[in-house]
């Protein structure tokens, strides 16, 4: 196929940002047209639950790009436009407004969404999730002294935010149905650590507990009702049970789904005119050896430059291994790799003074790891990852003097 005239990219996130930025620096010099159902131009979800939720980062440092950029740059940048429909045949997208727009090929950076509870009274004012910027602001608004806060869901969002909510004084309680919070992801010698780090932070920390509904009145939830009858009271509940890929527009145009837009290493679906990108993507990792769809920064950062050489007809596949971190407390944590929860898990350093690199190892090999508090050892890392090394070829770095 020839080099596309017009590309359009739906979901206006940090994915679709960068790979309008990519298509550009790839020498594209054809239209590009970037959709976004929300009123603000791109930004970053990271600072969401984090620096901005915590009040150490200005509004204006989430955004992609400045304001101007997308001009300068000829992108058709078109915000508050939901993509209602794809015309795979006619390789055109419908739009909320009934005007059909026309593509030579397509990218599919449309994300996730926070899975919602289906329980009594879920819908009260106060029920919280958090994935956009207005979430984020509006859970500012409520973390205070003297607030109750219930964390529903000890996953990165749920524990990010009680850190969050507890830095601003407000007394936060944590309900997790798993024995330990982040056990499937990170086995259950790596959760005690959350675990303990939160309650030492004054959290109260529930765990093997179930949510049965909400309370309150028209106005604003009280309170959550667990399994056994009981309720804690809350002013706030923040839900945070995992998220779902948006794959409702890829689904009613026939392509292949499952867990998200299945793609190739080129990031190439079913359609060979369309590509996906970022949270909504599910694909196929030539490294791991497996499909693989991650809801971290990383993906959307760097997944773009090689979707947009795909996009152009060149070759490039995504072969990065997967990253993320988190800050909570006094703990700075940054993990790349790809492990099981039952995997083996060989430590490095003080556990318990949170200062440690944790290895996960599988037949020999270390598959992940996570570095808490020690920096500068993350490239280390994922390089004994590709060379299939033992966790014995790490070595802790040298305390600076």
């Amino acid at each position: 196929m020839s080099e596309p005239r017009t590309v359009a990219v739906v979901g206006a996130g940090l994915a679709g940002a960068k790979t309008v930025e990519a298509l550009r620096a790839e020498g594209h010099d054809g239209r590009i047209i970037l959709f976004g159902d929300e009123l603000y131009r791109p930004y970053e979800r990271p600072a969401l639950s984090k620096g901005y939720l915590q009040g150490n980062d200005a509004r204006g440092s989430v955004f992609v790009h400045p304001e101007d950029w997308y001009a300068e740059h000829d992108v058709d940048l078109r915000l508050g436009v939901e993509v209602t429909g794809l015309d795979r045949h006619a390789h055109e997208l419908m739009t909320h407004d009934g005007e059909p727009v026309r593509y030579d090929r397509l990218v599919l950076a449309t994300g996730a969404a926070p899975r919602r509870l289906r329980l009594p009274c879920a819908d009260l004012p106060g029920v919280h999730y958090l994935r956009t910027l207005d979430d984020s602001d509006a859970l500012r608004a409520v973390f205070r002294p003297g607030t109750n806060v219930v964390v529903v869901g000890a996953g990165w969002i749920g524990l990010e935010t009680a850190a969050a909510a507890r830095g601003a004084g407000a007394t936060v309680t944590v309900l997790e149905s798993a024995e330990l919070p982040l056990l499937r992801v990170l086995g259950p010698r790596m959760a005690q650590v959350f675990a303990g780090l939160h309650r030492e932070n004054g959290v109260d920390l529930r765990l093997g507990v179930t949510v049965s509904a909400f309370r309150g009145g028209p106005s604003a939830v009280t309170g959550v009702e667990l399994g056994d009858g009981s309720v804690v009271a809350a002013d706030a509940v923040v839900v945070g049970v995992g998220a779902s890929p948006n794959v409702d527009l890829a689904r009613s145009a026939g392509l292949d789904v499952d867990d998200g837009v299945l793609v190739d290493a080129s990031l190439r679906s079913s359609d060979s005119r369309i590509f996906a990108v970022g949270d909504v993507a599910n694909a196929q990792h030539p490294v791991l050896g497996r499909r693989i769809r991650v809801e971290h920064w990383a993906n959307a950062l760097h997944q773009p430059e090689v979707v947009a050489r795909s996009v152009l007809g060149r070759d490039a596949v995504y072969d990065r291994l997967p990253y993320f971190f988190t800050d909570q407390y006094d703990l700075g944590m940054e993990y790349v790799g790809h492990a099981d929860a039952d995997d083996e898990v060989v430590v490095r350093g003080d556990l318990d003074a949170r200062a440690f690199v944790a290895l996960w190892v599988r037949d020999g090999r270390v598959v992940a790891g996570m570095n808490v508090n020690v920096w500068d050892v993350t490239d280390r890392i994922r390089d004994i990852i590709l060379a299939g090394q033992s966790a014995d070829t790490f070595e802790l770095p040298a305390p600076s003097a």
